[in-house]
């Protein structure tokens, strides 16, 4: 059998495209992580921009307190959806930790709490996953993609729902001996759009729907019709070193993941001279290798170039999406023009 050697991969290879995601009508909640600095944001963006075209309604959300949404697509975004100018259906948002920590600390009253809660390690985290919570409920979106921070504050955001389930089963078994506790729970309700008035305690009743929402969340996660996460990479060891250290945690905790992005790969020109640039293509595909070893037959590896300069604007992204499900694009040379005609 002839080999495709178009597509560059294996016939026991998965096809190198992401049109498994954009096909998959069921996805709900499709992350999208890696290590820092490695594109995630221009790929988060890029899948969010295929989906508007088979989907009604795409939110996109950044869970990375360093947020780029803005900067790639242009505009200012704010803790609330907003639409993406040259779209009807896609809307994005950027969390603020800090917002949502008012949010949690209502009242000069608990200027206290709202220091703590700021400070513990992981409150970014915990922030994004009240917001999917909202989201959970909310259900006006077909589907959400999350642009995430760096490797290891994902994985604590995608273990918190098990933790706080866990967490939530022993805490209601003994509901009546953290009742003062609870008053700090009263405020935490609403953000999770559980009716709490201001001069009512947090009821066992009240709790049990915020532990539901809790349950429902980490059901969700674990369920591969419902959400799916995309690695992105580059060709380096310590990125390919952290990748298969999340993919494995991903495996642990049930998480579906079988889509690889290898970002930033260099594709030589036949008069290119430059030792170093041949030692970086070299360097490269060594890694390459080993990623298709690792991971063919099992993920859809996709290779994305790295292009002259930057992805930034609508424009842009959108000419770039088109990579993530025709992997002729690259194999025939045509990324060179991709991005000639920005205006």
């Amino acid at each position: 059998k002839k080999k495709n050697i178009q597509n560059k991969i294996m016939d026991d290879e998965l096809e190198a495209t992401l049109k498994n995601v954009i096909e998959q009508t069921t996805l709900k909640w499709v992350f999208v992580g890696g290590k820092g600095g490695v594109g995630k944001t221009t790929c988060s963006t890029s899948l969010a921009v295929l989906l508007t075209k088979v989907r009604s309604k795409v939110l996109i959300i950044s869970t990375d307190p360093a947020h780029n949404l803005s900067d790639a697509f242009g505009q200012q975004f704010t803790g609330e959806p907003t639409i993406v100018n040259g779209f009807d259906n896609l809307f994005a948002m950027e969390i603020d930790p800090n917002l949502m920590t008012n949010k949690f600390s209502l009242g000069n009253d608990n200027m206290a709490i709202h220091k703590i809660i700021s400070s513990l390690p992981g409150n970014d985290e915990i922030m994004s996953f009240f917001e999917i919570i909202r989201q959970l409920q909310a259900t006006t979106f077909d589907v959400v993609v999350f642009d995430t921070a760096p490797t290891g504050h994902t994985l604590q955001l995608l273990h918190l729902p098990e933790l706080a389930f866990k967490l939530s089963e022993n805490f209601g078994s003994k509901f009546q001996e953290f009742s003062g506790m609870m008053q700090q729970f009263q405020q935490m309700a609403p953000m999770l759009g559980v009716p709490v008035t201001a001069n009512q305690n947090l009821s066992l009743e009240n709790f049990e729907v915020i532990q539901k929402l809790i349950e429902t969340t980490w059901k969700e996660f674990t369920n591969p019709d419902l959400t799916t996460f995309v690695c992105v990479c580059v060709p380096e060891f310590l990125s390919v070193y952290e990748t298969e250290r999340l993919i494995q945690d991903l495996i642990e905790h049930d998480i579906d993941t079988r889509n690889v992005l290898v970002n930033h790969v260099l594709i030589p020109e036949s008069d290119c001279n430059s030792n170093l640039f041949i030692k970086r293509t070299e360097m490269q595909q060594k890694y390459i290798s080993q990623i298709h070893d690792l991971y063919g037959g099992d993920f859809h590896i996709v290779q994305l170039p790295l292009l002259e300069r930057e992805i930034r604007g609508v424009k842009d992204i959108s000419a770039f999406s088109q990579m993530l499900v025709d992997p002729t694009i690259l194999a025939e040379g045509k990324h060179w023009t991709l991005l000639e005609n920005k205006d």
